[in-house]
């Protein structure tokens, strides 16, 4: 009997969440995405320490003897998720998804600015933007500088989604895809509720079956990547999602495991069902994000998170920059 990884990919996409490009060689996803933590934690490994290197030299060159080693990092942190995509995609057929800076969340413009500034680099590496989805957090300013950039072929990945009200503002902004985190939302729930949640009575499951099912019945282009999975059945539950994003603990027990896998979530099911079309406008979603506590609780949690993950990794290169430095000073 075929592996349940192997009859997940029959109907949904398998995309790897993950920074570590040995993972992504093992197990062939066909996409890959990353966030700041994930780099973060990449750019820790020994193997990686070339492309970390390569990146601070690179920035010292760009800005200068005169330039701190802080402003270095914050000019390298920006290029190193790009000098991993790059790699990335040398394994990977498909895509790969580069964060905008999480502590942009709430600036439209200073978003737009740097996603272009991420196409640009992609751009110039010679690899089309068909092969780059740009990660933005699921504020209402998020979605609008989505809309600019979409419109721009500029495709973005609305990371830090949690709620239908977001999910139907980045399919009304014409948004490529979005990452509804199915964990993350279980994890507010057995907190809130003291309960344990299994199988389709995970409220994580159960978040993006309803977005699923409301854009296949209105026939938005939007595709949704289920994401952030803290058990196996969240991702035998949402079997048949455009795509899912998976780390390599689970993928290696998806690999591991037989059994048969039948296909939960149907475009063809959806298109069927009884579903009332919700209109989210500026004043609709703010008015649903503070109905909704899970939603509004995880992504301040989740903007914050990543934010802290990105002075971490500053700090970190700025510390790796100063031993290169003290090292090998001519050449850096």
């Amino acid at each position: 009997m075929p592996s349940l990884l192997e009859q997940l990919r029959k109907f949904t996409v398998v995309v790897a969440d993950t920074g570590d490009m040995e993972a992504m060689e093992k197990f062939h996803p066909q996409d890959a995405t990353t966030n700041p933590s994930l780099i973060t934690a990449a750019a820790q490994l020994p193997q990686y320490q070339p492309i970390v290197d390569s990146v601070l030299k690179d920035a010292r060159n760009e800005l200068g003897e005169g330039a701190t080693d802080q402003a270095v990092a914050n000019l390298a942190f920006q290029r190193l998720a790009i000098a991993f995509g790059k790699k990335i995609l040398a394994i990977v057929p498909g895509r790969v998804s580069t964060e905008v800076d999480a502590r942009l969340s709430y600036d439209t413009e200073a978003s737009i600015k740097q996603a272009r500034s991420i196409i640009a680099q992609y751009d110039a590496a010679g690899i089309g933007r068909n092969r780059v989805l740009v990660k933005i957090a699921s504020t209402w300013e998020g979605f609008h500088a989505a809309e600019v950039l979409e419109k721009e072929n500029i495709h973005c990945n609305m990371t830090l989604l949690f709620g239908m009200h977001q999910a139907i503002a980045a399919a009304e902004a014409g948004v490529t895809l979005i990452s509804p985190f199915v964990g993350r939302i279980l994890d507010w729930y057995k907190k809130d509720t003291g309960k344990d949640y299994q199988g389709a009575d995970d409220p994580g499951v159960q978040s993006v079956t309803r977005i699923y099912n409301y854009f296949k019945k209105f026939g938005y282009k939007t595709v949704v990547m289920g994401a952030s999975f803290r058990n196996l059945g969240e991702i035998t539950e949402l079997a048949g999602c455009d795509l899912l994003t998976i780390s390599p603990q689970f993928l290696a027990e998806l690999e591991s495991t037989q059994g048969d896998l039948p296909r939960k979530l149907d475009p063809e099911n959806a298109k069927g069902l009884t579903i009332d079309r919700i209109v989210v406008d500026k004043a609709a979603f703010e008015r649903m994000h503070a109905a909704d506590r899970m939603a509004n609780d995880k992504l301040k949690e989740g903007i914050e998170g990543f934010s802290a993950a990105l002075v971490k990794l500053e700090t970190l290169l700025a510390k790796r920059l100063a031993e290169l430095e003290s090292r090998t000073p001519a050449t850096v």
